[in-house]
């Protein structure tokens, strides 16, 4: 599931394209936000139908090698170690995986040169033959091979990056928060279950988290200009021009859940942002924006605006 982090990214990415967009309508950008959390979801989906792809191109592997007219001793007594594998039988078994590639019908019939060349590559590895060759294996011995082909020669993989670039706008930025969502799949999987368990899906709460999306969505637009003159007065001797624009974003993005989501403290926000700016701009922005929202903090909290409820302390 994506943490709240990560649902701040998709909001800021939301945001900033609004923004550009001269004219759009409020709406418009909700429904494109909308859209590529949804996206994020699809993109697992494929991903974990991909590693099922592996194992249908290794089986048929086999079959072909069975086939050959002048077969090898290998050929015809292949190790099924691979396509025995616990874990992936356990993904092709899985109904709740094939309803979801069924309805977004994902099909890699077309990539199977791509699927071989992966495939290729992960069986070179050392960690394939020694799997291959043990004496004896464990379900955790089965399961960590396959987060060896997945983190290993799926995520690292620059063509399957392309492919996936190419067929939606909203995957630019998901890859690195798809990879983590599979890999704890496959973790909580349970060596007794057919079926492997469920699926998890894509938000802790669905609906708290979905209104949390579209509030800090909606709030730091409707208050864009307001805040942007908040911020400007704590510049002091810094021009807003000169200041990166995703630093006054992500401080624009803050002071609406210091103003307007109850439920967060204040200490908690103020973090997440810092560390969003560490990732998406420049090296001294985190100290940057972590200087001017503590002056705004304290204003707000002297002007008595700040309002946290339940849990949420005001510096908490």
């Amino acid at each position: 599931m994506l943490s709240r982090r990560h649902l701040r990214v998709k909001v800021m990415q939301a945001l900033f394209a609004y923004q550009r967009s001269e004219g759009a309508e409020l709406a418009v950008g909700e429904r494109l936000l909308k859209q590529s959390l949804d996206r994020i979801y699809d993109l697992y989906i494929h991903h974990l139908s991909l590693i099922s792809e592996f194992h249908r191109f290794a089986v048929n592997q086999i079959e072909e090698g069975k086939k050959k007219k002048l077969p090898t001793p290998e050929d015809l007594n292949p190790n099924l170690r691979f396509i025995e594998n616990q874990v992936l039988l356990q993904l092709e078994n899985n109904k709740q995986l094939l309803k979801e590639v069924d309805r977004r019908k994902i099909n890699w019939a077309d990539q199977v040169e791509l699927v071989r060349r992966i495939f290729t590559q992960f069986k070179a590895s050392d960690e394939f033959k020694q799997y291959m060759t043990a004496e004896t294996v464990t379900y955790k011995d089965h399961r960590h091979i396959i987060y060896h082909l997945y983190e290993d020669f799926v995520l690292t993989n620059e063509h399957l990056l392309s492919l996936f670039e190419e067929k939606s706008i909203f995957w630019v930025n998901d890859f690195d928060q798809v990879g983590p969502l599979v890999i704890r799949t496959i973790s909580e999987f349970k060596h007794s279950e057919e079926e492997g368990g469920p699926l998890p899906g894509i938000y802790k709460d669905e609906e708290e988290d979905r209104q949390f999306v579209i509030d800090l969505f909606r709030k730091t637009a409707a208050h864009s200009m307001e805040f942007q003159s908040m911020i400007e007065a704590k510049l002091e001797n810094w021009d807003l021009e000169r200041i990166a624009s995703t630093d006054i974003l992500l401080m624009k993005m803050a002071l609406s859940e210091f103003l307007y989501v109850n439920s967060i403290p204040t200490r908690v926000s103020m973090n997440e942002y810092i560390e969003i700016a560490k990732e998406y701009s420049t090296p001294k922005s985190h100290t940057f924006i972590n200087g001017i929202l503590d002056k705004l903090l304290i204003d707000l909290k002297e002007q008595g605006k700040i309002k946290k409820t339940g849990k949420g302390l005001i510096g908490g």
